[in-house]
């Protein structure tokens, strides 16, 4: 059974509508986002929970924000995708789901707009909407490693729509898939969301939101960042763990004034002293107060060596 690893709730979503205590689901390591569309302009009910995914955004159009709501832990199994006896594994394998509230289809599009009834159109939407998803993503990047890539194809709805769809995966494909894909990538799946979001937009976004350099190489002049070794896994800072690379997390928080905790200084093993120094700097960061745990993950290390 796969274990959890990483923060379960995307900070600032509702619990409101929670439905992990009524279908609990499989535990999860995820490293596959699947985005829908919701084609209603509300919150569904989900059926009670019984076709609920891991989260839903829902736009707040005064405010211009997105709202979520979680609805399962970020590594529980959710319910919106079809799921066939025998077949490959969707909603259980490795996949977080979320649900964006609005349309892909030009035809309901057209409709609300005639009836003057505010939505979020997706192949079309705001840059408002595009960046809080594109948020979303690159937490779920620093947080629980998901690729920021996915399928080239995001065909237009209706034509996504269908199991003949040139751009859903067969099932060896999801099976090597990681990154993020829509509804209409899915094996075994007919629906076409969530059509022709704007996924290239959507990357670009969510690299900025980390600062990663999404333009190649910088110009000659241009002095060239520091760079951050990448995140070894939290398997490497468990309880008891001795390798390299708690060392060399060791003499980072020393060189950045956070080895107050250490008596001789840091070891290759990992200790109290450690996680208290890791939850030290934790505390001095904005971006990792909620998950001031000493448990260090992919942001706390890139702030750490950036």
């Amino acid at each position: 059974m796969s274990t959890k690893t990483g923060p379960q709730r995307y900070p600032g979503a509702s619990r409101a509508n929670w439905y992990q205590d009524d279908f609990g689901g499989d535990p999860m390591e995820v490293n596959v986002v699947v985005l829908h569309t919701t084609e209603g302009r509300n919150l569904p009910g989900y059926g009670g929970g019984g076709s609920a995914p891991n989260l839903t955004a829902v736009p707040d159009f005064a405010a211009k924000k997105l709202k979520w709501y979680q609805h399962f832990d970020i590594e529980t199994s959710s319910r919106a995708l079809v799921n066939l006896r025998g077949g490959a594994e969707t909603n259980t394998a490795n996949v977080c789901q979320v649900e964006l509230v609005g349309t892909c289809d030009p035809k309901t599009h057209r409709k609300w707009a005639a009836a003057g009834q505010e939505h979020i159109y997706w192949p079309d939407a705001p840059d408002w909407a595009l960046q809080a998803v594109a948020a979303f993503l690159a937490w779920m990047h620093e947080q629980h490693g998901v690729p920021l890539s996915g399928p080239k194809e995001w065909p237009a709805y209706p034509s996504s729509y269908g199991k003949r769809s040139g751009a859903r995966m067969s099932a060896a494909e999801w099976n090597k898939f990681r990154g993020i894909c829509g509804h209409l990538h899915v094996v075994e799946n007919d629906h076409g969301d969530p059509g022709a979001i704007d996924f290239a937009q959507l990357v670009k976004y969510a690299k900025a939101e980390l600062d990663v350099d999404d333009d190649g190489p910088a110009a000659p002049t241009t002095p060239a960042k520091p760079k951050i070794p990448a995140f070894p896994g939290r398997k490497h800072f468990a309880a008891g763990a001795s390798n390299k690379y708690v060392l060399q997390l060791g003499k980072q928080l020393v060189k950045r004034g956070f080895g107050d905790h250490y008596k001789v200084g840091p070891s290759r093993t990992w200790g109290e002293a450690d996680r208290l120094n890791v939850r030290a700097f934790q505390k001095s960061r904005k971006e990792l107060r909620g998950d001031a745990d000493g448990s260090p993950g992919p942001l706390t290390w890139r702030l750490l060596f950036s």
